[in-house]
């Protein structure tokens, strides 16, 4: 028998990869609790009739090894014309463009003579002189995202790029949200390195293996989905002795002294809670709902934090079309992109994803094509709280008004509510440091994901993470250093989601 027992609190990428090493590591009995009726968590897949869908465009790539490794052992990478088998990764090509006044870019913005012509020579010329401007007299100290984004690209490419598209995914205007996102997620890329990889890409397409993270041009993707991936990991977790319990949600996790003793958890199905003793914990739970759940409560201070920091949704709405149009300048047939992002402020969807392009397996007919457009919102927000009908209704009416598709092509619709996706960088958040303290005096707990850390992580930072963990534990050490260090070096890049 096990001799001791881990609970591991939600089962997305960083709760599944710890309950697999942990099961295959070590002699320590890992129990997933996992509120949904899927695994995955945010790179989950969901299915309507016979097709398939993910929580956003999910890219496999990363620059570590280990994940790559860890991946591999479940889903071997094959290219799209050997994919006789299900369980496998295909090599995708990477397409993505912004969708601006009308006009297709490509993304990251080119220095291709198509792009010139859309930008014209005046739009051309203010961002050449803004841009000069930055590197001349840059804003300092650089506190907020305008800043970073005015010091990393110029004002005009600013405004023109990220400005508007920024404050409609996070709803809240780039002054008033701390630099430190720019640096999380943008990281190295900046115009030269950009004008480099064009230069590369031009003398030698495909090099991809040190380009920054929004310059990859392969990747790797789960045959039927990204949720194909966290299935086949949960299963040979549960081979190798895992337990994973499904619509169930920590309600409480009681704490003596220095260390969580057990935790509550309660069946979403018949209302029964079960009381489960705990050697270890790691948590990818939200840390607004973990700091919630402690007993007794921790402090004052400590709560307060908690219960204000920042959080964004997403609704996504499923279109199955017969065809898809953009600005009618292009056939349904040659639209190649991954996903695309949707800048102009008037229109509030944010993002398109094309599933078609992420793997052909994932429509159950090849004649149709099934898009996912995201909205970003918070459950304040009005139309969180609509009915799918009045969402799907407005979400038809505005794509069609810009010309993106046409409601007598749709064939079926879904709408699809994921709170919590990211967490925000504003709020209550400066104060974060507070709480990472006192969760790091917790000896057993070890906090991993995204929302267990309030961090913007990537599923391969959300594995390194749980890995990271499990070897701490495994060393015998309490320490969590190791931990908050993923994707905090600067030439650490990962994809998007």
């Amino acid at each position: 028998m096990n001799s001791r027992t881990a609970v591991i609190i939600g089962a997305g990428p960083a709760g599944l990869t710890a309950a697999y090493e942990m099961a295959t590591r070590t002699d320590i009995h890992p129990i997933v609790i996992e509120q949904s009726s899927i695994v995955g968590g945010l790179s989950r897949t969901y299915r309507f009739g016979g097709n398939r869908i993910d929580v956003g465009p999910h890219r496999f790539f990363s620059k570590s090894d280990r994940v790559l490794d860890w991946w591999y052992r479940f889903l071997p990478r094959v290219s799209p014309e050997n994919s006789t088998s299900d369980q496998v990764m295909l090599i995708r090509s990477r397409k993505t463009r912004i969708l601006f006044e009308g006009c297709l870019y490509d993304y990251p913005i080119s220095l291709s003579a198509k792009t010139l012509r859309q930008l014209g020579a005046r739009r051309i010329l203010r961002i050449g002189m803004s841009y000069v401007r930055s590197l001349i007299r840059p804003r300092k100290p650089q506190i907020t995202l305008e800043d970073f984004f005015i010091n990393r690209f110029g004002y005009e490419l600013y405004r023109t790029f990220f400005k508007s598209y920024t404050e409609k995914v996070w709803g809240m205007e780039c002054r008033k949200i701390d630099a430190e996102w720019g640096a999380q997620r943008v990281k190295g890329l900046d115009i030269p390195k950009a004008i480099l990889h064009f230069a590369r890409h031009c003398i030698c397409r495909n090099r991809s293996d040190d380009s920054e993270t929004s310059l990859i041009e392969q990747f790797l993707y789960p045959k039927l989905g990204a949720g194909q991936m966290w299935e086949t990991v949960a299963a040979c977790a549960e081979q190798a002795g895992a337990e994973i319990l499904l619509n169930h949600k920590v309600t409480r996790v009681r704490i003596d002294g220095s260390r969580v003793v057990d935790v509550d958890v309660a069946n979403d199905q018949d209302g029964s809670v079960r009381t489960i003793s705990a050697d270890i914990v790691l948590s990818s739970m939200a840390v607004s709902d973990l700091i919630r759940a402690m007993s007794p409560p921790p402090a004052q201070e400590i709560r307060d934090i908690a219960e204000n920091l920042p959080y964004r949704d997403t609704i996504i709405v499923a279109i199955l079309l017969k065809k898809l149009k953009l600005s009618n300048q292009t056939a349904a047939g040659d639209i190649s992109d991954n996903w695309i992002y949707l800048q102009d402020r008037d229109l509030k969807a944010t993002r398109m994803q094309i599933c078609n392009n992420m793997s052909p397996y994932l429509v159950a007919d090849p004649a149709n094509i099934l898009v996912g457009f995201e909205y970003s919102c918070s459950e304040k927000d009005e139309i969180w709280s609509q009915s799918d009908e009045q969402i799907a209704s407005f979400a038809t009416k505005e794509l069609a008004a810009a010309n993106i598709l046409d409601a007598q092509d749709i064939i079926e619709l879904h709408v699809m509510k994921i709170p919590r996706t990211y967490p925000a960088y504003w709020g209550s958040y400066a104060k974060f440091p507070i709480i990472r303290e006192a969760i790091d005096q917790i000896e057993n707990l070890f906090p991993i994901g995204r929302n267990g850390m309030h961090k913007y992580n990537n599923q391969d930072h959300s594995m390194l993470t749980a890995m990271a963990s499990v070897d701490l534990i495994i060393g015998g050490q309490s320490g969590k250093s190791e931990i908050w260090q993923v994707n905090a070096q600067d030439d650490y890049h990962e994809a998007k989601n």
